[in-house]
């Protein structure tokens, strides 16, 4: 037999339904709020705080804290910034201001500064931040020295580890480069971090190959006279070198090969030998000197070109001819021999200078 509740009985089980609802709403109301609040680091001019908020954005929270940025003021990470539980927001408004370096959609960035707060602030023990009460963890912000390209850097950053400090400076090591100390290191305040950037090339250089000069002597042209049988042509060889630059500077330059392009070609010249019917003699001294065309060669300070002059050694009466094809000495001896000449009449180069007697 079904029994019907009596009012009171009806009214307990609507009020008991209501509180029922009521508290499920205030549940479901507490885990949306409790899933949107993020706690984070103000830090202000050097005055860190921790703020629970429930902002969206670093522009969001400055302005529920009541900060009005100036023009000059700087915020890192930038105000479009979405909030992240954990995240570090500096707000600096020194005359010194900060740079950031890094990229804050990745969650990592980079502020440099030798003098600012901010450089300041991360120096400081992590405890004295937050009363004991109210102590959310240590701050992530650290201040490093990062040296690139030879020149210092001092940082704050976020970065857990060295490599994550690099990426946020935008920097990506290869497998030539170095990172003291290794990229997996974890960030310490005060830590020195140095980065050489090493660069390996292969560089073609242009090199022109010069003619070399063939003389032969002849009757048919009066002394001093040249022809140019065949022009002379400058060719041209490519030589292959291995360089290798560290942070931006040649260390070393390998030369791997060398290929000829196009071949030089000889110049041919006739000069003439034939005698102007004077003729005559001078003593004096000698010397050698590297001559231009080689071979049975000299230089007179006026003679003519192509003149056969017979050179004679006083001193043991060895004798040579030459061809004047070159003009000097000019400093008092009467004729520099090619070393072919000078050690016809001396056997010995490295006695330098000789007596000898000209004639012509």
């Amino acid at each position: 037999m079904r029994v019907r509740p009596t009012r009171v009985r009806r009214l307990r089980i609507r009020k008991a339904v209501g509180n029922a609802a009521l508290v499920g709403a205030v549940l479901t109301v507490g885990l949306v709020y409790v899933a949107l609040e993020k706690t984070v680091t103000l830090v202000v001019d050097g005055r860190p705080q921790a703020v629970r908020t429930l902002s969206a954005s670093v522009g969001d929270l400055l302005d529920s804290s009541g900060i009005v940025l100036e023009h000059g003021d700087v915020v890192v990470p930038p105000e479009a910034t979405p909030l992240a539980d954990g995240m570090t927001v500096m707000v600096d408004t020194g005359i010194d201001h900060p740079v950031a370096t890094g990229p804050a959609d990745v969650g990592v960035w980079v502020v440099e500064g030798a003098d600012g707060p901010s450089v300041k602030l991360a120096a400081q023990s992590s405890e004295t931040w937050f009363s004991a009460d109210r102590s959310l963890g240590p701050s992530r912000t650290t201040a490093v020295t990062v040296v690139v390209l030879g020149k210092d850097h001092d940082v704050v950053t976020n970065a857990a580890t060295v490599r994550e400090l690099l990426s946020a400076m935008g920097i990506a090591p290869d497998e030539r480069d170095r990172v003291l100390p290794p990229p997996s290191t974890p960030l310490q305040p005060g830590l020195r971090v140095r980065y050489t950037d090493i660069e390996v090339r292969v560089r073609d250089v242009g090199v022109p190959i010069p003619f070399t000069t063939s003389t032969t002597w002849t009757e048919r042209l009066a002394p001093g006279q040249t022809q140019v049988v065949r022009p002379g042509v400058t060719g041209l060889a490519v030589e292959s070198y291995r360089l290798r630059i560290v942070d931006g500077e040649l260390v070393s330059r390998v030369l791997l090969g060398r290929r000829v392009v196009s071949p030089a070609r000889s110049q041919r010249l006739v000069r003439g030998l034939r005698d102007t019917g004077s003729h005559g003699t001078q003593a004096g001294e000698a010397t050698w000197y590297h001559a231009p065309g080689g071979g049975l060669t000299a230089a007179h300070p006026w003679l003519p070109f192509g003149t056969v002059v017979r050179v004679t050694n006083v001193a043991n009466g060895e004798s040579v001819q030459v061809v004047i094809d070159d003009r000097g000495p000019f400093g008092g001896r009467i004729i520099d021999l090619s070393p072919e000449a000078f050690d016809a009449i001396t056997g010995n180069l490295s006695q330098g200078i000789c007596q000898v007697r000209l004639s012509w």
